[in-house]
This record gives structure tokens, sequence and C-alpha cells, in this order.
């Protein structure tokens, strides 16, 4: 079954571009077009896509907010943000909001396709330099990104193996290479990744990696590492 995607960008041009390599794709289906945040919204609810392809700067609503309402709704599609513009604030506000995935609108048409890919399976994608920027943000002790009240005990929920994996999703491992690393099928490691984010009350993987800094589980790799 074909990934629907629902494409945002307030650019006629830029929207129509996206939306035709997207379109492209035997494995994908664009299923509606929005130029604002306050459509992505409506449409969002309406059409149910697996993925919404979201701008940051639009009229009406911009891309942050329309991410923190569509992602706030039961059943929310995964959301990849792209932007033109590479500043920290965007990258920090977008995970907050619940995107699964930063890009820069300049991205190769196969890394687009691929982090639409990535982020429908649950899994979380992120420009080079967005993860540079998250890495740095954690390297010099800045605050938490999480909503206060975060302890350790809540680690109390998780099993020993749901510890390793939690440490590894946050060292920016896929699963597959969680699998190989602790002699696990992918399906294991999926139903681990699953469990320590239900019982963590987590919306995907960049919130996991965030948590295993704030709780110390993790430690900021070098420069060009991907979650």
């Amino acid at each position: 079954m074909s990934l629907s995607v629902l494409v945002v960008d307030d650019q006629g041009v830029v929207r129509a571009g996206f939306a035709a390599v997207i379109d492209a794709e035997e494995d994908m289906t664009v299923v509606g077009e929005a130029a604002d945040g306050a459509e992505a919204v409506r449409l969002a609810e309406q059409l149910t896509p697996d993925v919404v392809v979201m701008d940051v700067r639009m009229p009406e609503l911009d891309g942050i907010a329309a991410t923190r309402i569509i992602t706030g709704r039961e059943n929310a599609p995964r959301v990849l943000v792209l932007t033109t513009f590479d500043l920290d604030a965007y990258v920090f506000d977008a995970l907050r909001a619940g995107a699964s995935g930063f890009l820069l609108k300049d991205v190769h048409p196969a890394e687009l396709l691929q982090g639409i890919r990535v982020v429908a399976d649950g899994e979380s994608v992120l420009a080079p330099s967005a993860t540079r920027r998250l890495i740095g943000h954690y390297a010099s002790g800045a605050s938490s990104t999480l909503p206060a009240g975060r302890a350790p005990r809540e680690l109390d929920r998780l099993t020993g193996r749901e510890r390793n994996v939690l440490t590894l999703v946050a060292s920016g491992l896929t699963n597959a290479e969680i699998g190989e690393q602790l002699g696990i099928t992918v399906g294991t490691v999926k139903s681990h990744v699953n469990a320590l984010l239900r019982k963590l009350e987590l919306r995907d993987r960049v919130q996991a990696t965030i948590l295993a800094y704030d709780l110390g589980l993790a430690r900021p790799n070098p420069p060009g590492t991907h979650l």
C-alpha cells in the first residue's frame, strides 16, 4: 500500500515541485496540497495522510504551530519539516512541536523521498547540520527541551533490554544496527522501541533521544552523527 503524503508550502512552484517528485514514486501518493498552516491543519484531519511534508514560514499559521496542532491529535500523521532557513530556533521548535524529521529544502530529491519513508516507518531523520546543532545543544549543557517534571524514576518502567535499546537509539543507530549490536532481529528491536515509547509516553525516537540525553543515558557524539 502506498504512503499518502500531504505537501504544505506557501510557494506554489515549490509545492508543485515537491508534489511531482513524490507522486512519481510507486510507493507514494500525494493526497493533498496546502498553501498555509491553517489549510494544512484542516486537510491533515480531512485526508488523514501518513506523512505531512511541512514548510516553516507561511501566512495565516506557520509550520511550527501547524505541526503542534496536527501531532497533538489522535492517530496523528508523521511530520517532516522542510525549510530554507537553517536556524537553531527552527530546529528545536520543530522537534518540540512533534516533527519526526527536519531537512533543508535544497536536499537532493532522493534524500527527501528517503526521509519520507523513514519517518513513515516511525523513525526520525535530521539534516546533518540540524544534528550537529542538536548534539551541540547537549554538549554545551543546555537545558532540557522536554516538559518540566521528567525524572530518572521513569526509567523504572523499562526492562534492562529496553534501557539498552533507548541508549542505542539516542546514539543514532538504526533498528538494523541496534539488532546487529544486540544480536536480535529488527522486528524485536521495533517491539522494544514501541514498548519504551509507550511506557515513557513519548511520541517518537526524537523525543526518546532527547530524554536519554536529559537523563545522562547518552553522551553527545562527534559532529556528523545522524539520528
